[in-house]
């Protein structure tokens, strides 16, 4: 599975400005960060749209800020969760994304909004994947006793937390952690891998060969 085409050089291909769609949740510390990194004239991407499954959050008062389409996609509003996805799908679809990036998106997604975006939708994750899925990825490895601890920026699949890495940071963990303080590190050090992988996969290009994904001059070998 290859990214979306773009210009190729020598096998590698190379992205000018993707857009970005962002789902998010809540304060939206991460998509803040995107935004930011948007700025530099180098930087390969930019956030198109927000969408978020709940109102009243902060990563919406950022998109009015930013002056970003922004929309509120809420679970409870529609007969079942198919009927959630598939709208989401819809959505999203619209905004004519090279890439959806959940950003502290809480909720799973569907087949509807998975199949209109094979192999396009990443997440971040506050654990060294597949150590410690789910939603309190810092405290059990405290409860395990890690030493390191990290995040995990993947591809979406129909799992939780099961898809395929595309890069990993380690954060120490200190003597006198608790789940607060480890987590507010491994926050700090996933906004920035967030950002540097968007811009590594938008600047050389990606391809996912089963469980691996590969970076640049890797797509042509």
């Amino acid at each position: 599975m290859v990214s979306k085409p773009g210009e190729v050089r020598e096998g590698v291909e190379v992205f000018s400005r993707a857009r970005l769609a962002v789902l998010a949740s809540g304060a939206g510390s991460n998509l803040r960060a995107l935004i930011e990194a948007s700025r530099a004239s180098d930087y390969p991407a930019e956030v198109v749209s927000v969408t978020t499954d709940r109102p009243g959050v902060g990563a919406l008062d950022i998109a009015d800020e930013e002056g970003i389409v922004s929309r509120t996609c809420v679970l409870g509003d529609y007969p079942d969760r198919a009927a959630w996805d598939e709208d989401l799908a819809r959505i999203l679809a619209e905004d004519r994304p090279d890439l959806v990036v959940s950003a502290g998106f809480l909720k799973l997604l569907g087949p509807a909004v998975l199949g209109e975006f094979p192999g396009r939708i990443i997440n971040t994750h506050n654990s060294l994947l597949p150590a410690f899925p789910g939603i309190h990825g810092p405290r059990d490895a405290l409860e395990y006793g890690v030493k390191i601890a990290g995040a995990t920026v993947f591809v979406v699949d129909p799992g939780e937390d099961t898809g395929v890495i595309l890069s990993q940071v380690a954060v120490p963990v200190e003597d006198d952690d608790n789940e607060e303080s480890l987590l507010n590190r491994i926050q700090v050090a996933e906004r920035v891998q967030l950002v540097d992988t968007i811009g590594v996969m938008f600047r050389q290009g990606w391809t996912v060969r089963g469980r691996r994904a590969y970076f640049g001059s890797a797509l042509s070998k």
